[in-house]
């Protein structure tokens, strides 16, 4: 992987991870280096469930390969609020 492909996973887990975020209601207390790290894991399993499924490359946008990085970020911002509140 290249410099500008690292760079485009974190800009893209940015939005993934803000979007994750925004689709749970009330507030969450873990902070913003979290929600980029759970965002860009979020889209690169996302990235290879979509592969696996064969939605990963389509014409235009890829909306669904998009719901599924956005429901992995929301249930890893929900596990990460769970594992930290517990402390």
């Amino acid at each position: 992987m290249e410099i500008s492909g690292i760079f485009t996973a974190i800009v893209i887990g940015i939005v993934i991870g803000i979007l994750g975020r925004l689709a749970i209601p009330g507030r969450q207390h873990i902070g913003v280096l979290w929600t980029i790290l759970v965002g860009v894991a979020a889209a690169l399993i996302g990235t290879a469930i979509a592969a696996g499924f064969g939605v990963a490359e389509t014409k235009g946008i890829d909306w669904i390969e998009l719901a599924i990085q956005v429901g992995l970020a929301a249930l890893g911002v929900v596990g990460l609020e769970r594992l930290k509140g517990r402390r």
